[in-house]
């Protein structure tokens, strides 16, 4: 089984406000349209979080998603990337995490099923849309003890060899696209 987990806890600092929160052209907000790419195309989904966010957990409770509180979110993406796989870890049958970014709204919902399977290979998969690698990412279960001990702004890219893992070549924009500024959200329409 393949799980799955957005990363939602960071600060957003660029935006000015808590860019998740942020209405899109249909009317949904940035993390809602995030997740939904994600919903019914792996096994357990995780988001995330802040702790005491309750943005965030009310969006769980209405989309089914696991809430997972980082406590040290203020401390970087690391600290989030060590809670997901501390996470999938602990699920039973777990093969790989397939790993979103919140604010990335326009990744289509082929494209995390492409990434799964891709993904049951056993190989880190970079998804790429004419030939720039993106999001989400997929993990094969053996690489996530080595996110465990990141802190701080250390990524993934800090410690695993992506010279190596699997150039999945899609049809989706949305792979490359985030939100980092409010102007950002204009690329959506």
């Amino acid at each position: 089984m393949m799980a799955g987990a957005l990363l939602a806890a960071g600060q957003a600092r660029r935006f000015g406000a808590d860019k998740r929160q942020a209405r899109l052209p249909d009317g949904r907000t940035l993390l809602e349209a995030s997740a939904e790419a994600f919903i019914g195309r792996l096994g357990p989904l995780a988001l995330v979080l802040p702790e005491d966010d309750a943005f965030g957990l009310e969006l769980c409770g209405r989309l089914g998603l696991q809430p997972l509180a980082c406590r040290l979110n203020r401390g970087g993406i690391g600290h989030s990337l060590a809670c997901a796989a501390a996470w999938a870890l602990g699920l039973p049958d777990c093969r790989g995490l397939v790993l979103g970014l919140a604010d990335m709204p326009a990744v289509r919902p082929h494209t995390v099923s492409q990434v799964a399977a891709a993904l049951a290979h056993g190989q880190l998969v970079l998804p790429c849309y004419q030939g720039r690698a993106g999001h989400p990412r997929g993990l094969p279960a053996d690489c996530l003890p080595g996110l465990l001990d990141l802190r701080g702004d250390a990524g993934a890219r800090d410690i695993l060899d992506w010279n190596g893992a699997l150039r999945l070549e899609l049809d989706d924009p949305g792979v490359l696209l985030d939100i980092d500024q409010p102007e950002d959200l204009t690329k959506l329409v």
